[in-house]
Formats: C-alpha cells, sequence, structure tokens
C-alpha cells in the first residue's frame, strides 16, 4: 500500500471543491486537478459521505492509513 499524501498535496488536488462534498465529487476534483494515483487511492479508501470541508477530508485520509 503506497503512503498517504500529506494534507497539502491532498488539498492541492482538490482546489475548488464546493463543500460540502461528497466522495464522488472529491475523486472526480482531483482526477481534473492531476492527482497522482497516491491521492485517488487515499481518497477511494474514505467513507463513502459528505465532507464539510478540507480539515474533515484530511481527517478521514489519516484515519484510513
Amino acid at each position: 500500500m503506497a503512503d498517504a499524501p500529506n494534507p497539502i498535496q491532498m488539498q492541492k488536488h482538490l482546489k475548488g471543491v464546493d463543500y460540502p462534498a461528497g466522495k464522488s465529487d472529491l475523486i472526480r476534483t482531483a482526477r481534473d486537478q492531476g492527482a497522482d494515483d497516491d491521492v485517488i487511492d487515499a481518497l477511494d479508501r474514505i467513507p463513502d459521505r459528505q465532507y464539510d470541508g478540507p480539515n474533515a477530508v484530511s481527517k478521514a485520509v489519516a484515519e484510513t492509513r
């Protein structure tokens, strides 16, 4: 399993997300922003729910390591 991306790297690829946002919205935005496989894999592992902001996404990613 690849290391989880750091929160700054993660948020760079989520620029422009309109929160609250669902998991599929986050993955789509990250792909559109040119995220690498580590970022996409990390987002794919988070629970499928609505996230109210970047901190919630970073927390979910950290909890799935």
